[in-house]
Parts: C-alpha cells; sequence; structure tokens
C-alpha cells in the first residue's frame, strides 16, 4: 500500500507528501507499513538537509518548513524494526592477502612529502584517516554531506604543506599563507613591486614536472613574530606562480569561513581581514582558477570500501559536540560574504600599504 502512495519510493510531489503523511499518522495502519512509510519520509528530510537551498524541489522546501511533519511518532521499537544490513563484498582488486593467507583492504600511506602535489593521494588519505569537517589538522579542505572534496582546498593544503616545515609553530606559519591566499590580487601586487624594486633579478615563476622549494624553518619562539610580509617573501624565493595563489583563493575563504564557525579567540581580527577581503573582491572580482585542479572530487568505488571498513571507528571517535563545517550538496565554496559570519555594522577598512617584499634568508 505504502508504494501505492509514492510510487517512486520517497515522495517526489507535495500530493504523494501529503498523502503518505497522512497514512503513516493514520493509528490503524498496519506496523510494518507504518515503519516503512515513516522511514520514507524520515530519509527525505534528511537528504533535503544536506541539499544547497537550489537543489532542493517543492517538496523538500514543504517538508523542512512546515513543522507538522516533524512530530510524526517513530514507530521503531528496537532493531528487529530495522533494514538487515547484509555483508558488503569487496572486490578483490581493492584486496591484498596478508601473511597468514586472509585478505583485507589495502592500507593506505600517508602522503609522501616528496611528491606534495599528489592530491589525488592527499584526498584519499584526509577522507579516510581524518575527521573531516571536525576539529582536525586537516581544516580548510572543504568537504560535503556527499564526502565530497573541492580540489582548490585541496591544492591550497598542499601548497601549505609543501612550504611549511612542520614544527610546533607550523599552524600559526600556514594561518599566515592562509590568510595571503584570501586576499584577491595581493600576491600579484607584490611580485610587481618586487620587479621594480629588483630590476636586475626578475621573478621568473617556477614551472614544469619537477619543482625546487624550500621550506619556511622558524624558531619556536620567533613563531608570532612570522607577519604576512614574510609569508610573501617566501612566495616570490621560491617562485611560486601567482595563478597557483590565485587557485588557492578558496583554501583562504573556508579558513575564514571555519573562524566564524566555531570561534577560538576574538573575532575582531577576523572580521577586519574579512572586510579587506570583500573590498578587494570587489575591486578585482574573484581570482581565477585553474580548470585542470577545479571542481569536486567525487569518491571513488574504493573510497566507499574504505569507509565502510573504518565506518565503526570513526563513528566512535567523533565528538558530538565539534559540530563540524559540512558544506550543503551543491553549494559552491567561493562565496562573496561569508554564510558563517554575521553582518558586520561600520564601514570597511582601506586596503593596507604597500608591502615590503625585499627577500630574506632569515626566514627561509
Amino acid at each position: 500500500m505504502v508504494y501505492k502512495l509514492a510510487r517512486r519510493g520517497f515522495p517526489c510531489t507535495p500530493y504523494e507528501l501529503e498523502r503518505l503523511f497522512k497514512y503513516c499518522a493514520n493509528p490503524h495502519v498496519p506496523c510494518h507499513n507504518h515503519i516503512v512509510a515513516f522511514m520514507l519520509i524520515s530519509e527525505l528530510q534528511l537528504v533535503a538537509q544536506h541539499l544547497d537551498t537550489a537543489l532542493q524541489d517543492r517538496t523538500m522546501q514543504i517538508l523542512l518548513e512546515d513543522l507538522s511533519y516533524w512530530d510524526l511518532p517513530n514507530p521503531v521499537q528496537g532493531p528487529e524494526d530495522m533494514a538487515i544490513i547484509k555483508q558488503c563484498h569487496i572486490p578483490t582488486c581493492f584486496l591484498r592477502t596478508k601473511d597468514d593467507g586472509t585478505s583485507a583492504l589495502h592500507v593506505m600511506r600517508a602522503p609522501d612529502p616528496k611528491r606534495p602535489f599528489d592530491l589525488e593521494q592527499i584526498a584519499q588519505y584526509a577522507l579516510i584517516y581524518s575527521w573531516l569537517g571536525l576539529e582536525n589538522t586537516w581544516q580548510d579542505i572543504v568537504v560535503d554531506f556527499a564526502y565530497r572534496m573541492h580540489w582548490q582546498t585541496l591544492f591550497g593544503f598542499a601548497l601549505c604543506r609543501a612550504l611549511c616545515a612542520n614544527s610546533a609553530g607550523k599552524t600559526t606559519i600556514v594561518q599566515r599563507f592562509t590568510l595571503v591566499m584570501a586576499h584577491p590580487r595581493l600576491y600579484w601586487e607584490a611580485v610587481a613591486a618586487y620587479a621594480v624594486a629588483n630590476p636586475t633579478q626578475p621573478f621568473v615563476a617556477q614551472f614544469g614536472a619537477n619543482l625546487e622549494i624550500r621550506q619556511v624553518h622558524v624558531p619556536d619562539d620567533q613563531v608570532q613574530n612570522f607577519t604576512n610580509d614574510d609569508t610573501i617573501c617566501v612566495l616570490i624565493h621560491n617562485r611560486i606562480p601567482p595563478d597557483w595563489v590565485d587557485h588557492a583563493y578558496t583554501y583562504g575563504v573556508v579558513y575564514l569561513e571555519q573562524q566564524f564557525h566555531q570561534p577560538t579567540i576574538s573575532l575582531d581580527i577576523f572580521r577586519n581581514i574579512d572586510d579587506e577581503r570583500l573590498q578587494r573582491l570587489a575591486v578585482y572580482g574573484t581570482p581565477p582558477t585553474i580548470p585542470n585542479w577545479d571542481g569536486w572530487r567525487e569518491m571513488s568505488e574504493e573510497d566507499h570500501y574504505l569507509l565502510f571498513k573504518h565506518a565503526n571507528k570513526l563513528a566512535a571517535q567523533q565528538d558530538p559536540e565539534a559540530i563540524g563545517l559540512y558544506y550543503y550538496i551543491g553549494m559552491d565554496p567561493n562565496v562573496g560574504h561569508l554564510w558563517k559570519r554575521m553582518p558586520a555594522h561600520g564601514t570597511m577598512p582601506v586596503i593596507g600599504s604597500a608591502i615590503n617584499v625585499a627577500l630574506t634568508d632569515a626566514i627561509m
């Protein structure tokens, strides 16, 4: 009877939704039918909650906005009322044979520091072994409710990882790089100023399959003195192409977004930084991207099996107090105004003064 009311499973029209709701609320409906109807409505609610509003149809919008649909009594009494979860069959191509003759999934190795721009390896490792969307060292990588990751933020993460040596102050140094990335044309202006100040040593961006990068090493007691000017000096010294910094713009925006999502320090600093970003955005527009490294990384078949293997472990590790910053499916992370920031009062500050781009070996 349930699938006569919703022939394609989920109710696809407001009329089907209303009929299924009335059927589910009827106390004379057999228990097993009641459970199926309830699960169809609740699952559609869950899907609708994770979609960007641009992708929600009228049925989903009604389901989310009409509070009467949230008052359905849950007929599920225990595990015996739930669907049976079948054992997941894993294809042999994703298995390896252990010494004892048994089979197991391939072990994911940590990304090779000598291949810092192997974005696929970084993406899969982050997906399986980190708490994406929660408080973790992989912050600023955009992940949505379908576990897709945005290539621009993976690239920004890889660029910071390549430039910053592991140290106690690495988080602070990465923050400086991230904030430079979040300001449209800032690095271009610095490169132009360097060319004027150093006519005999022109800036020539690196290109090709092999790059030579010198990482930043800053003594722990000097980390707080590491400035945006120092950051730009490192980028210029390593001849990082300006279009790479443009491409990493989304990575910087997401960093700011996360500061307003789960604030840990005074937000006045980040409000000022974001105001300057908005002013630059109004003047220069959104920085262009590199087409080959743009868009979303879809989950692979192997990703699904690896996530299935680690599902129980990840569920046990998740902190219910850490809400995390997941993006709605279909949402564009390249926003103008941050969606987690409340509108600020007053006028935006003017763009800062010229940047000192004299190179120094003291920070390298």
